[in-house]
């Protein structure tokens, strides 16, 4: 057996953050099954109480995506990387501890999954801004497609072995090896060699601050003709996928009475639909284009949340099943293109911002979604909420669908835009005598 050649596999450093950020994901597959599962089985909690523990994850996206954005903006990305796997393995490495000692209460959960979102938005921005300096343009697709497709197959294995642990040790204690998968991970990004180039400042120019730079990479995402419609439409599914994903568990235990392998079973087939998305997608998008390659798995989106009320007690499993397949592989092939798309036309000086304000608004949909189904959940019923979450489902395409998204054949090339200062300088020069180099300058612009 000999490792394929060529491209990304030649590419040393590549194969270093794939390599950690495949074990990482491997390990937080197992977290995202046993954790909801510590606290609906083992702490007793309430649906509305499941719900925020939830929101709690994601809540951190509202609060601090838009200032990691202008972090990773001045700052190298890779230390970023560094701090946030190796604080994440410390806070879990906290939950089996505390249920060691008989002290671990439902508080605990929600301080600790607070604390493990936080780190999770400065790693995520710093790790979708990270990989256009590390990999060509051209390799993006390649270089996403193969994240996704280990990220996929740890949801395929992650949640099953998750389920066979929980079984044997219980839920705190499989936990454990979430936190060993951060070390290994943080152990592979610390030898990564490749030099990224801080942005430059002008000597004696003032200090830059949040507020400005901070705007300058929200407004780039809401004024973008493509950029808009894409955190739109994932926005939106992102907040009726959450209404439905945050009771699903609830509704798979406490209704369809189904075991801890079943359940991780069918989690696992959601993976197994994302191999094929993330394996398929290059393909896809070679074929029909980049366009055509985001709308159609957008249109797949409700399948993944309509089976859960549609799914008959008697023989559910079949049909969640074919749910999980569909809504896996229109996850990945949609995330595959359209993040490749944002990092290849977003400007180096603004991905950590760009890739912030879009965590911002489609991660932040996350927490409202979460709370939403638990206040219906607690208020309607499960069953009622799960409707909610699946009909509004059904309308999130239409974003990309009605935009000049679908009409893009071939990935772009990136606006070079300028920064603020420049263009306030460029203004001042322009109302005075115009020297040769500014005119250049405006001439080469795209607006």
């Amino acid at each position: 057996m000999r490792r394929p050649r060529g491209g990304l596999w030649g590419h040393a450093d590549f194969l270093k953050l794939w390599t950690g950020q495949s074990i990482s994901e491997f390990g937080s597959q197992i977290s995202g099954l046993a954790i909801p599962w510590l606290a609906a089985v083992e702490l007793h909690a309430s649906a509305f109480e499941f719900s925020v523990l939830g929101m709690f994850g994601f809540l951190p996206f509202i609060l601090f995506a838009l200032p990691a954005g202008v972090w990773v903006d001045r700052f190298r990305r890779r230390p970023i990387l560094i701090i946030g796997d190796a604080a994440r393995a410390v806070l879990l490495a906290l939950i089996p501890i505390l249920w060691a000692t008989g002290d671990l209460q439902m508080w605990h959960l929600l301080v600790i999954q607070f604390a493990v979102g936080v780190f999770t938005v400065f790693f995520d921005v710093a790790y979708q801004s990270y990989l256009p300096s590390l990999v060509e343009r051209a390799d993006l697709v390649d270089g996403n497609a193969k994240l996704q497709v280990t990220a996929s197959t740890a949801q395929v294995a992650g949640p099953s072995i998750s389920g066979v642990l929980i079984s044997a040790l219980t839920a705190p204690y499989a936990i454990v090896v979430d936190a060993i998968s951060f070390v290994v991970s943080t152990a592979f990004m610390i030898p990564i060699r490749r030099v990224e180039s801080l942005p430059e400042r002008v000597e004696g120019a003032p200090k830059p601050k949040m507020v400005p730079e901070l705007k300058e990479g929200l407004a780039y995402v809401v004024r973008h003709p493509y950029l808009r419609p894409i955190a739109a439409c994932t926005g939106s599914s992102n907040f009726f996928g959450s209404i439905s994903f945050t009771i699903a568990l609830l509704y798979l235990v406490r209704t369809l009475h189904l075991s801890p392998f079943t359940v991780g079973f069918i989690f696992a087939m959601f993976g197994a639909g994302s191999i094929v998305g993330a394996l398929v997608a290059g393909r896809v998008q070679r074929r029909i284009g980049v366009g055509r390659a985001i709308v159609f798995p957008a249109l797949l989106f409700p399948f993944a949340t309509l089976v859960y009320p549609l799914a008959p007690q008697d023989y559910a499993v079949p049909i969640l099943v074919a749910g999980a397949l569909i809504g896996g592989y229109s996850q990945v092939a949609y995330n595959i293109t359209q993040v490749s798309l944002r990092q290849a036309i977003t400007p180096e000086r603004l991905q950590g911002r760009m890739n912030a304000s879009m965590r911002w608004i489609v991660w932040g949909t996350l927490p409202l979604g979460q709370l939403a189904g638990g206040a219906l959940a607690s208020a309607f019923g499960l069953r009622a909420a799960l409707w909610v979450g699946a009909i509004g489902s059904c309308f999130t395409f239409l974003p990309v669908l009605l935009s000049p998204v679908r009409k893009i054949k071939e990935m772009p090339e990136p606006v070079v835009e300028p920064t603020p200062g420049e263009a306030e300088l460029a203004a001042g020069m322009l109302a005075g005598p115009t020297p040769p180099e500014v005119v250049g300058a405006s001439e080469n612009r795209v607006t």
